[in-house]
């Protein structure tokens, strides 16, 4: 597996999202280190976290795992996120879902997260999403402050456009490492519109969550792309999800795709995306059914 220098990390190519770990029937710790080890055996270190996944619940069955395996803590890099704020779990009492980049929130729930997933630092802390009542002195001090007092190695954002990524960087001293944006075959307009470019223009590598478009390249507003991804897949002996994610490592921008599912079989699968070998007339033709028209 491929590694990617993000700001002063390596993080594994791909990246196992845990956003539907409490969904599972199965939370146990025994599973969910069962679930990090598939991910290790393919070289899959990374694992994206967030205080809100779960309702609240994810990072402490995650930290359940950890506490219950010694050692293991130290073989990945956690990545997780704040400023959600969602009348569910620990907010329930809250009247309407909104955001919170203040100092004391973002301090705050970096504490909660440490303590959740029992560890001494999170390797990468992502704003979650812009927040328009957003003080970027405020909010970058505190980042700065999180990262110089060793809980925080590095930080970054989740959902930015570039003026918001512009904004909040103006405002800090330390580098912000990537920014986590929807890039799929079917979300593909960042490729076009310019926000993936900026981001390779400042050399910032990109993550990239829902690669596999939510499920929607298997159901009717993805058939015609699943049939080219699924002859290409047959062709190389491998799944069209394979294909599908492959196509995003193909790009030049060093997309670190973040790729979440409960099941064993399927999480041990997940490497097999960095096998497969797309020419440009390949990248093209997903392209060109992703459109629904031959490019200009």
């Amino acid at each position: 597996m491929d590694r990617v220098k993000v700001g002063p990390l390596e993080l594994s190519r791909i990246v196992y999202g845990m956003w539907r770990l409490g969904d599972d029937a199965d939370i146990s710790a025994a599973h969910v280190q069962a679930k990090v080890e598939a991910c290790l055996a393919q070289g899959i270190t990374t694992m994206d976290q967030a205080d809100i996944y779960g309702g609240y619940t994810a990072e402490a069955i995650l930290g359940a795992a950890f506490r219950a395996a010694p050692g293991l803590r130290d073989r990945v890099e956690l990545v997780t996120k704040c400023d959600i704020i969602a009348p569910v779990g620990r907010y329930a009492d809250r009247r309407v879902k909104y955001y919170d980049t203040s100092a004391h929130h973002i301090t705050a729930s970096v504490e909660m997260s440490l303590q959740a997933m029992g560890t001494d630092r999170i390797d990468l802390l992502l704003i979650h999403r812009p927040d328009p009542l957003m003080h970027p002195e405020e909010t970058g001090r505190a980042l700065d402050t999180l990262v110089a007092a060793g809980k925080v190695r590095a930080v970054g954002v989740s959902n930015f456009l570039r003026h918001d990524w512009s904004l909040l960087q103006s405002a800090m001293e330390t580098p912000l490492a990537t920014n986590q944006v929807e890039l799929s075959v079917l979300h593909h307009a960042p490729f076009t519109n310019g926000e993936v470019a900026w981001m390779q223009e400042r050399d910032v590598p990109i993550m990239a969550w829902s690669p596999l478009a939510g499920g929607r390249l298997f159901g009717p507003e993805g058939a015609a792309v699943h049939a080219v991804l699924a002859r290409i897949g047959a062709e190389q002996g491998t799944t069209p999800e394979a294909v599908a994610v492959a196509w995003l490592l193909r790009h030049p921008a060093r997309i670190l795709p973040v790729m979440g599912t409960n099941s064993l079989a399927r999480i041990a699968t997940l490497a097999d995306a960095t096998r497969v070998t797309l020419d440009r007339q390949s990248w093209f033709e997903i392209y060109t059914a992703a459109l629904g028209h031959e490019v200009p």
